[in-house]
């Protein structure tokens, strides 16, 4: 998809092998300006729509469980959905991309966000509502997956930057919808079918340059590749693509990546109420869960470019996790004195999310590895990640009270942390499979 030019290694800013199959970097002569910056305006705009559709009906979801008449039970079942979606559709990622390219499912997934977005606030049962937000979410997990694999691919030589800058996209695409819907819904006269739908909006714009790429990409394919070349570039990748279930390292990004999983649902879906019930108001803990989610703004920039010049990427896993101990600690100790501290602190620990999509960059050395890791890591990782809000919920109710829910938070850091230094190790799982 999109170029398959292959050219020798690039000069990097980074320690990360570049795929052997990887098309030209944005500096070759091969590659025209304007399809990089194509690229590059598509990238952001695919990780801008890659959350809000979850954030924007967390911010409506009382008005539509009125509007629809759903069940308490079924509008908690719908807040575990996406985890959920992530990983069952997340593992479809790579069939797909050897099927069809992966510029042609990441656009893909732009017209499911966009069907689905769309669809949602005219149903009028929540049968209907469901279907239509696994749809949207159906094509935020094949774009999840194939987001490194794109950067890996057309940006070799600049793994770390172009990681940081979809990384800071997707947090800003994430901390604008969820402060953004409820006063835009109130503009729009209250109507939380308005509300929601305006990002369908949104979703449509990144349509369009994957659309251009997608043109452009048959175009080129119908003048200079063959059918049976066409067919052997596929056949390679299956040959080539680890068995990435026999690699310690894949297991150990996985998991860690579902702990980092775990600890951000946990903070952005209880935080508020842990302040609240130490004395905290609730428009303050509604600004401290702010400061947490925008802390990711400008770290999700800067930490995949410092740990793209780092082998090992041990030290940085071991520096968040102490933020989020230390941070766990304070809610535990004096939630309501040291607020902000504590919320600044949860904010940088959870930049351990872009950390782990550079280092699925750097853990495979060729476009088919980065394929399969990815969609490993990520499916594994979501599929962990469900089970954590709800335990928290659970031990909130019947303990009555929020030392050993905090006690869980900090517990499952260790772990993390562990496991993170795994899989910062310098090596790849071409290596170990």
């Amino acid at each position: 998809m999109l170029d398959e030019t292959t050219t020798p290694l690039p000069p990097r800013e980074d320690v990360a092998s570049a795929p052997a199959d990887s098309p030209a970097p944005a500096t070759s002569p091969g590659r025209t300006v304007w399809l990089t910056r194509l690229l590059v305006v598509g990238l952001v705009l695919a990780a801008v729509n890659l959350r809000p559709a979850i954030t924007s009906l967390g911010a409506l979801l009382e008005d539509v469980r009125d509007g629809l008449h759903m069940s308490g039970s079924v509008a908690g079942v719908l807040t575990s959905v996406p985890a959920l979606c992530f990983a069952v559709f997340g593992v479809t990622a790579p069939r797909l991309a050897r099927r069809f390219g992966p510029g042609a499912v990441v656009c893909a997934g732009m017209v499911a966000i966009t069907a689905g977005l769309l669809i949602r606030p005219l149903t009028n049962g929540t049968a209907a509502f469901l279907a239509a937000s696994a749809l949207a979410l159906m094509g935020i997990a094949v774009s999840n997956v194939l987001m490194p694999v794109i950067v890996k691919r057309y940006f070799p030589d600049r793994v770390g930057t172009m990681t940081g800058l979809y990384s800071m996209s997707l947090s800003a695409g994430t901390a604008v919808a969820a402060a953004a819907t409820v006063p835009m819904t109130g503009a729009l006269g209250g109507s939380w079918r308005l509300g929601l739908g305006l990002w369908a909006v949104v979703a449509a714009v990144a349509v369009l340059p994957w659309a251009a790429l997608l043109v452009r990409d048959r175009r080129s394919a119908a003048t200079e590749t063959g059918d049976g070349e066409g067919e052997g570039e596929r056949t390679s990748a299956r040959a080539s693509a680890p068995r990435i279930a026999r690699s310690r390292t894949a297991w150990a990004l996985g998991t860690f990546f579902g702990l980092q999983a775990t600890g951000a649902y946990i903070t952005m879906g209880w935080m508020p109420q842990i302040f609240r019930d130490a004395g905290v108001s609730a428009g303050t803990a509604g600004l401290l869960l702010a400061v947490t989610m925008v802390m990711g703004v400008p770290l999700a920039f800067v930490i995949p470019r410092l740990a793209t010049r780092m082998r090992n990427q041990g030290p940085i896993v071991v520096a968040l996790g102490a933020c989020g101990l230390t941070g766990y600690a304070g809610l535990f100790l004096a939630p309501a004195a040291g607020a902000w501290v504590w919320a600044l602190l949860l904010g940088i620990s959870n930049c351990a999310f872009p950390l782990a999509l550079t280092m699925i960059g750097m853990r495979a050395r060729t476009g088919p590895g980065v394929v399969r890791l990815s969609a490993f890591a990520q499916s594994t990782g979501y599929l962990i990640s469900i089970p954590g809000p709800l335990l928290v919920g659970v031990l909130y109710q019947h303990s009555g009270g929020w030392e050993l829910p905090i006690t869980l938070m900090a517990g499952l850091m260790v772990p993390q942390i562990v496991l993170g230094v795994v899989a910062g190790r310098d090596r790849t799982i071409e290596d170990e499979c």
